[in-house]
């Protein structure tokens, strides 16, 4: 009993634990929205302005609109991860949980070669295809001029992807736990006895009958409960005594 109340005890510790944490991973994602969303919509503000002076067709879409189509394709796949993510903080379920780990590390890593490339490769606008809206180049300009707050900006994203990602770490691990010592504590079968044991039927049965074919337990038994004589009392009518009994002289 004492190991049910403690283990009870530690569950309800961890599950204000799990709770606070999921709240933060689902602010962190709500946060991380506005950089998604922004990005689909500045890749639709670009196809858009694009379809006014142009004549849109699907067919040159990509080559077109490679850029504008790379932003929102970005944007929309940003949103799904922080989807799940933001679900997986909902339900609290391991396998969600699991599943936003890993698309949420891929992501990461996929920034951060990106980065890498950008950084160490001087060049690198010329391994890209021509850009006939001109939005990269006006991109790259909005960058060089404002580097300061682009550079802050980025490192606040990237803070809040590794912050989300190792809470949702902490709160998979959190979810096995409980799960494992829930499953631990029904193994244990604890057999309970009550306080009062209420005595069993006899084992055997009267081998004397009345010749009128009563029993004669079952007959004392109903003349004390016609009587209201209780089974403490004295007063008992064995009909083998009287069987026994000597014959008068």
């Amino acid at each position: 009993m004492a190991r049910g109340r403690s283990g009870r005890n530690g569950a309800g510790g961890g599950g204000c634990a799990g709770c606070f944490l999921g709240f933060l991973l689902k602010f962190l994602a709500f946060l991380q929205a506005f950089a998604a969303v922004s990005a689909v919509l500045y890749g639709a503000w670009i196809v858009s302005r694009w379809a006014r002076h142009h004549e849109l067709h699907l067919d040159h879409l990509l080559p077109d609109l490679w850029f504008a189509c790379a932003v929102m394709a970005a944007g929309l796949l940003y949103c799904a991860i922080l989807l799940a993510g933001y679900i997986a903080a909902e339900i609290s379920s391991g396998c969600c949980l699991c599943f936003y780990t890993v698309l949420a590390m891929a992501m990461l890593l996929l920034e951060a070669s990106v980065a890498g490339h950008l950084l160490l490769n001087e060049h690198w606008m010329q391994d890209l295809p021509y850009d006939r809206t001109g939005e990269l180049n006006n991109l790259v300009s909005f960058v060089q001029n404002n580097l300061d707050l682009c550079k802050w900006t980025a490192l606040a994203t990237l803070a809040t992807q590794a912050l989300s990602l190792l809470l949702a770490m902490v709160l998979r691990a959190m979810v096995s736990t409980s799960r494992d010592d829930y499953d631990s504590d029904e193994d244990f079968v604890v057999i309970r006895r009550p306080l009062l044991v209420a005595q069993g039927a006899p084992s055997y049965l009267p081998t004397t009958a009345d010749p009128r074919g009563v029993h004669p337990q079952l007959w004392s038994s109903s003349m004390r409960q016609k009587y209201g004589l209780n089974s403490s009392s004295g007063y008992t009518y064995n009909t083998l005594d009287h069987q026994n009994a000597a014959p008068p002289q």
